[in-house]
């Protein structure tokens, strides 16, 4: 086991991941923008590291500097978490080049991975269902008559990167054009990459993604599936496991397909296999996150299996304590991402410091954050500033223990999206599970 690990992030999962090492005896490293000197992670951390300005170009995605603050604190492997670095195959490959384990599948495979169009074609091959589409246009010509294979609707989507840059909808011909240029430029400026292929749009449709575990000896287990459907410009709010509106003969096809998925591209530590579920209750494969997921804790409270630990072991080289057989999946577990924004007013940032904190709390309430009173959040970064998680043996039961939690929630001096959230939690497709992922657009 390793006996210092480096965290190569900010805010929550930073501090997620150092409380897992602490519990495992294994010292931290913390690295820190200028912006961040005061930051939670850096004040929990063994050991810290201020490795460049405030914007994260100059800092937490300087990958010859987070190297740096590894080779000189002496940690033997670095945490990427998510974000930032977690899905770099040039900094996943630097840290094999400079003896330093990175916590993560390796490089190639985050390579595959990142580009969509090859993730589409190596599921293709292991019998993965895949959204009817076309490999990578070479032109707004080329494009144009896949076009009229495909049929409208469609999506233009970028191969690299993500966060929903790069991907335009397009309901006619007359729109392709526009549409194309707009998403190759984008996807040009945000991933340095301007190649995009196109597929249907499926819709209504659920947005599904399913937790994988692999080790180093070729065992792959899957932990289960979230519900992400809740969500804003390809960004999610609420996350939920298990999804209640799939039956369980379709959670075994999707958790086998899954493991196949895995096996198929010899994958290692925790991923994510996303997928679009339809009214019929057919899955496609969307694409496949090599990294943490925001939202794993309601993974963490259903199966009871610790998912960062388990990245951290698997790193080590250990074997997976148990198969897919011995995975059991208990009651349901919901999860609010707190962001500082203004959901009445187009979901405007709000910045600036926290004047008093109250932090929920109770059997079976979790809140991770790096947030605390008196701490001024920086306007550099992602506005999410808490995770807010609940379990229960009902869904019904963790759709009121949520409620109340929000309630409890005290963020003042900045504002957040806890109220809007409990509006969501009682309309009537939230309540029935039959929301989709246009529910929310519609719903403001």
């Amino acid at each position: 086991m390793f006996s210092k690990i480096l965290i190569a992030n900010r805010g929550e999962i930073a501090v997620r991941v150092i409380r897992a090492c602490k519990e495992m005896g294994i010292a931290t490293v913390a690295v820190f923008s200028e912006a961040d000197r005061e930051a939670l992670h850096v004040n929990l951390a063994d050991e810290s590291y201020c490795i460049g300005g405030a914007l994260s170009k100059n800092s937490y995605l300087n990958r010859e500097a987070v190297i740096s603050a590894a080779m000189a604190s002496n940690a033997q492997a670095i945490h990427p978490g998510y974000g930032f670095l977690s899905e770099n195959a040039e900094f996943a490959k630097l840290c094999t080049d400079n003896d330093i384990v990175f916590i993560g599948p390796k490089a190639e495979t985050i390579s595959r991975m990142g580009d969509k169009d090859m993730a589409r074609k190596t599921m293709r091959e292991a019998n993965v269902p895949v959204i009817p589409g076309c490999d990578l246009v070479e032109s707004l010509e080329h494009a144009k008559k896949e076009a009229e294979k495909i049929g409208f609707p469609l999506l233009i989507k970028a191969r690299s990167g993500g966060g929903g840059k790069g991907i335009r909808h397009v309901n006619s011909m007359e729109e392709l054009e526009q549409a194309y240029n707009t998403a190759t430029a984008e996807a040009a400026s945000a991933f340095g990459d301007g190649a995009v292929y196109m597929e249907k749009f499926l819709f209504p449709v659920k947005h599904i993604e399913m937790q994988l575990l692999a080790d180093n000896f070729g065992n792959v287990v899957c932990l289960g599936e979230r519900d992400c459907s809740t969500q804003r410009k390809n960004q999610k709010l609420i996350e939920e496991s298990p999804a209640a509106i799939i039956s369980d003969e379709t959670r075994k096809k999707m958790i086998d397909v899954s493991v196949q998925a895995g096996k198929a591209v010899g994958y290692r530590g925790a991923g994510t296999i996303e997928y679009l579920y339809d009214k019929d209750g057919n899955f496609y494969f969307m694409e496949m996150n090599t990294r943490l997921q925001v939202e794993h804790p309601v993974t963490e409270m259903v199966t009871l299996i610790d998912l960062v630990k388990w990245q951290i072991r698997i790193a080590a080289g250990m074997e997976l304590g148990f198969t897919q057989d011995e995975i059991e999946f208990n009651g349901y577990a919901i999860e609010c991402r707190i962001n500082a924004e203004d959901p009445y007013q187009d979901f405007r940032p709000s910045g600036g410091k926290i004047e008093m904190l109250h932090v929920p709390n109770g059997p079976w309430v979790r809140f991770d954050s790096a947030i605390y009173q008196g701490y001024t959040i920086p306007p550099f970064y992602d506005s999410m500033i808490g995770k807010l998680i609940v379990y229960a043996k009902t869904r019904d039961e963790a759709i009121r223990k949520m409620k109340a939690a929000l309630c409890e929630l005290i963020i003042e001096g900045v504002t957040h999206t806890g109220s809007f959230q409990t509006e969501l939690l009682s309309t009537e497709e939230f309540v029935d599970s039959t929301y989709t992922t246009d529910y929310l657009t519609k719903y403001i």
